[in-house]
């Protein structure tokens, strides 16, 4: 076998606890070697036995780190990804990619220049409503897809402390990019954009709103982010040529995370909620039927770092993706600001 892969984890604030060092933790092939934090008391009270580097530079100069992942900021994605690059190191940086689409393209041909695997973690292609809808239409089940609404809406009536609600694009910038990559996942880039990205809340000074269609041929694709939704369950309503597919409450995981439990963990990633189809039969008729939820586990993705960087499978997600991601995210935005339709392809 293979000796693991050491991984330096850079950044432990919510993303680097909550996400990044339980997955790599966690994942057979990893070993969570370092991670760069200024405050070592924070690490230690969640992993004793992991070193912790002050500064990143030292984690960059140590030999025995095979793989950097970037859970910083994310002004400081693209600085990151070069200094990690040019150390000869390969990097996973958590979404979004970079600030803007020319950074991030910037470090994609870094990337290339120098022959290194970059990814972007895109952990939500692993959920488990994702997951379940995804085998409901390679199946068949629900027929060609005409209309695909994806909503990531919660009840924040009052003004975040986290940075990431106060980027400059708000909400859709925070949470936009894990629903761009998912309907880009699975039906690729659309052909044009329609967006209204708006500020509701009154003591907020970014968006909190936002409400993006996505033109193909045939298909609609609605995503719909909203932080002053009192009833806000929905997570899919998929309609398709044979059957429609509804879906309510969120992915566990990140809850899970927050609330102790580790990947290994024998509950992880069980979504206690059920879909449903439904089918018009005979005219007046409905065929209802109840969907278990397959279980989640984003540590699919590092599995597929780990497969790789070791050359027996493709990179899990590749900066070509990522940057269509952005694509679409500056898109919206553009079609917010000039209330026109953007044409991309």
């Amino acid at each position: 076998m293979a000796p693991p892969i050491r991984v330096a984890l850079i950044g432990y604030g919510m993303a680097g606890k909550v996400f990044h060092a339980p997955l790599i933790a966690a994942t057979d092939g990893l070993d969570l070697a370092c991670i760069v934090s200024s405050d070592a008391a924070k690490v230690h009270s969640d992993w004793p036995h992991v070193r912790v580097d002050k500064m990143m530079e030292t984690a960059l100069a140590d030999p025995a780190i095979d793989l950097i992942v970037l859970a910083t900021p994310d002004h400081l994605h693209a600085p990151h990804a070069r200094a990690a690059l040019d150390a000869g190191k390969p990097v996973v940086i958590d979404k979004p990619f970079a600030p803007t689409l020319a950074e991030a393209e910037a470090v994609a041909n870094h990337a290339a220049a120098r022959g290194l695997m970059l990814s972007i973690f895109q952990n939500r292609r692993w959920d488990a409503d994702f997951l379940t809808l995804k085998r409901l239409i390679a199946e068949g089940t629900l027929g060609e897809i005409v209309q695909f609404e994806s909503h990531f809406d919660r009840l924040r009536p009052t003004r975040p402390a986290r940075w990431q609600d106060n980027r400059a694009a708000g909400v859709w910038q925070d949470l936009g990019p894990h629903l761009v990559d998912q309907a880009l996942h699975l039906f690729g880039l659309p052909r044009a954009v329609i967006a209204d990205i708006a500020q509701q809340r009154t003591e907020t000074s970014a968006p909190d709103y936002a409400h993006v269609i996505l033109l193909y041929e045939r298909l609609r694709v609605i995503l719909h982010m909203s932080q002053s939704t009192h009833a806000n369950g929905l997570r899919f309503a998929v309609h398709g040529t044979r059957a429609s597919y509804i879906k309510h409450g969120l992915d566990v995981q990140e809850d899970q995370s927050k609330a102790g439990l580790r990947p290994d963990d024998a509950a992880w990633g069980i979504d206690p909620v059920a879909g449903t189809t439904t089918r018009k039969t005979d005219p007046g008729a409905l065929d209802v039927i109840t969907v278990e939820t397959l279980r989640g586990d984003a540590r699919a993705f590092y599995a597929g770092v780990r497969d790789a960087l070791h050359g027996t499978a493709p990179n899990p997600v590749p900066p070509s993706e990522a940057l269509n991601v952005m694509r679409v995210i500056d898109a919206a935005c553009v079609s917010s600001a000039r209330g026109a339709t953007i044409t991309l392809s």
